[in-house]
């Protein structure tokens, strides 16, 4: 599968690395990418890869794919410079955050078989989720290789309406920081409880490592394993009385909805300032 990536930052090197991890050789692959040094890196990690400074008929010749790879405050330079070049791509397919198709059509000069993904940075790692929306205008097969994109560096859920997106944005963009936010508390705790930074990074580490194994090896849901390893009167009630008490659940629910509205905001953002 030729796959055309404007833009050849970390999130276009984890995919060209799953593709290839799963088998796909690196000549198949194209990048766009002004940075001299970031080119070659990526010459580095993936010999064969084809490098261009900037967009160009060469650069999107026989792609089946294009994945706009750019920050959202680039995306509108990116598709403009290759809206010259997109008729003739099969698909295009943008992963940065809060562009709507919208905006992305207009900016491609009325291209419509698009596609847009809110992966997330576990992605880097091959541990990623990704929600997915595509067009009308994609056809069956089209939306199957995209998601085969997404699919190398983890796990693709599809959207049936392009607006979920936010909330994808909330729940599992985000959501990595929001782990991360618990990890540093149980971490702290445990320093605060006398351990040594290392031993506390440990344990914190492997009790959340664990935790998502276990229940992803589980038919039973996060509520029911909760329960189980609460006795009563017993040292976890206690803890999670103070949870409780601090209202922390509710108060995690409304953050991560705010997260979504955010990113519905700047999605907005986005849209006032096209012409």
């Amino acid at each position: 599968m030729n796959i055309t990536f404007i833009g050849g930052g970390n999130m276009a090197a984890a995919l060209i690395g799953g593709l290839v991890g799963g088998g796909a050789p690196s000549r198949d692959f194209r990048v766009v990418d002004p940075m001299a040094g970031q080119r070659e890196s990526l010459a580095a990690q993936f010999p064969g890869v084809g490098l261009f400074s900037e967009l160009s008929a060469g650069a999107v010749d026989g792609a089946e794919i294009a994945v706009l790879a750019v920050k959202p405050q680039q995306m509108r330079a990116a598709a403009e410079a290759l809206a010259p070049y997109a008729a003739s791509v099969p698909v295009i397919l943008t992963i940065a955050a809060g562009t709507r198709l919208s905006d992305l059509s207009l900016w491609l000069g009325g291209y419509s078989r698009l596609a847009r993904a809110m992966p997330n940075t576990p992605a880097l790692v091959g541990a990623g989720i990704s929600g997915l929306y595509a067009s009308l205008a994609v056809d069956a097969r089209n939306r199957r290789k995209v998601a085969r994109v997404l699919e190398a560096v983890g796990q693709v859920i599809w959207c049936d309406r392009e607006e979920l997106l936010d909330a994808v944005t909330g729940v599992s963009g985000s959501g990595p920081a929001y782990v991360f936010y618990f990890i540093e508390g149980l971490e702290e705790a445990a320093r605060e409880l006398g351990f040594s930074a290392t031993d506390a990074r440990t344990l914190a580490y492997a009790t959340f490592a664990g935790a998502i194994k276990l229940a992803q090896h589980s038919t039973e849901s996060a509520a029911t394993l909760r329960e189980r390893v609460t006795s009563k009167g017993g040292t976890t009630e206690r803890a999670l009385s103070e949870l409780d008490a601090g209202a922390v659940k509710r108060k995690f629910i409304v953050a991560v909805k705010a997260a979504a509205t955010r990113a519905r905001e700047l999605g907005e953002t986005v849209n006032a300032k096209s012409p």
